[in-house]
């Protein structure tokens, strides 16, 4: 049994490969190694295509560090043709939601043993594709356990680099046997938010001056020192977080059996509320696992942040015309066996740092009341947030 850790957090700040908490990794060829400098500038490609009845989303962006303080930023590309190629016959065309956010359609998903591929061209007429990529199967989640740990986050995944409680969790499943199969695991968790908007140095209005719906902030620009002001939520609305570690096994020595008892993620005491988690499990294919162990590899070698340059691993997107450009970028595609887990924390000792504390690091401040002030902020949708309950939430 091989297992690895990646905790994608601390080689996203170093090396630029920022990407959704969940992707995967595939490579066709030899990762290529280059040398991470303060002149990078990459084109970034993230999307993972699963099997479930869930948005299917292609991210593009760019990194580029300044030039002076070698900080890197993100630009997201906009205008771009996004495809998805599906068994080298049919076009699936992903339309631009946001800038850099290209979602496919809505009753669209993968199938196991399909093949896929990405293409996309960009608004200068540069052209991209991944290499073809064939949907493997999963084996279902028997059981899943959550266990009280008041010491489980160490280093900088404390909360606010104080908490260090969290509820270590655990699956229960069967490897087919007489096949090789190699799997990740990931976490979505949704808390209540009473939040629901933060002004800089402004005043939430649902209405301008005008009486037309604003639902915004609107900034004190003559006061500098006017004060930043949190306004609760005008009705239920559920925060939505990502585990940022990535877990990898392989069944090298467990071919065929059952596994118990597997330690696949660390859900932090954000809270002692409720919380609804949906434990992910996922195929790979052995491209993606062997990438993976590499970059994991890569990251224990250089000490994460703290460590010497790293080397950038180029997945298995690349330009066309100009196959020596430098893309960061993997496009997936897993098939995902989901379990749902009401975790009532019940079990939890010691303090937590409340949920709106432990994402911004300091605790709400309220408007002083005056009149019908203030308001409450309207809860929207986000891949962070939602309005609408989850499914198996329990009131």
């Amino acid at each position: 049994m091989a297992r690895f850790y990646l905790n994608m957090r601390s080689l996203a700040v170093k090396v630029v490969i920022c990407l959704s908490m969940g992707f995967s990794l595939f490579t066709c060829v030899d990762p290529v190694d280059l040398p991470v400098n303060s002149s990078l500038d990459v084109l970034i490609v993230d999307c993972t295509l699963t099997d479930k009845a869930e948005t299917q989303v292609v991210r593009l962006n760019r990194s580029k560090a300044d030039g002076l303080t070698g900080r890197f930023g993100y630009v997201p590309i906009t205008g771009a043709n996004v495809q998805i190629l599906v068994d080298s016959l049919d076009v699936v065309t992903a339309q631009e939601t946001t800038d850099g956010r290209y979602q496919l359609p809505a009753d669209f998903k993968g199938q196991t043993g399909h093949v896929y591929q990405l293409k996309f061209t960009l608004s200068d007429g540069t052209r991209y594709e991944s290499t073809p990529e064939q949907l493997q199967p999963v084996a279902p989640i028997s059981q899943v356990r959550a266990q009280f740990n008041p010491t489980s986050l160490s280093g900088n995944e404390r909360l606010n680099n104080v908490y260090s409680a969290a509820h270590d969790l655990y699956v229960d499943f069967t490897d087919p046997a007489n096949q090789t199969n190699y799997y990740r695991w990931e976490w979505i968790d949704w808390e209540r938010q009473e939040w629901c908007r933060s002004c800089n140095k402004g005043l939430y209005q649902i209405r301008n001056d005008q009486g037309n719906l604003l639902e915004d902030c609107v900034n004190n620009t003559l006061n500098a020192s006017f004060p930043n002001y949190d306004y609760n939520c005008r009705t239920a609305c559920w925060e939505i977080i990502y585990s940022t570690n990535l877990v990898l096994f392989s069944d090298q020595f467990s071919n065929g059996n059952a596994v118990k008892g597997l330690l696949i993620g660390r859900l932090p005491l954000y809270s002692k509320e409720h919380s609804l988690v949906e434990i992910r499990q996922s195929s790979l294919t052995k491209n993606a696992y062997d990438y993976l162990k590499r970059l994991n590899d890569q990251t224990q070698a250089t000490g994460g942040v703290a460590g010497g340059q790293p080397a950038l691993l180029v997945g298995n997107v690349q330009n066309i015309a100009q196959r020596n450009e430098s893309v960061v970028g993997y496009f997936t595609v897993s098939s995902v066996a989901s379990f749902p887990y009401w975790l009532t924390r019940d079990d939890a000792t010691g303090s937590a740092p409340g949920l709106f504390q432990a994402l911004n690091g300091h605790d709400p401040i309220n408007e002083p009341p005056f009149g019908n002030r203030p308001p409450t902020a309207v809860c929207v949708a986000s891949d962070s947030r939602t309005p609408y309950k989850p499914a198996g939430w329990r009131d």
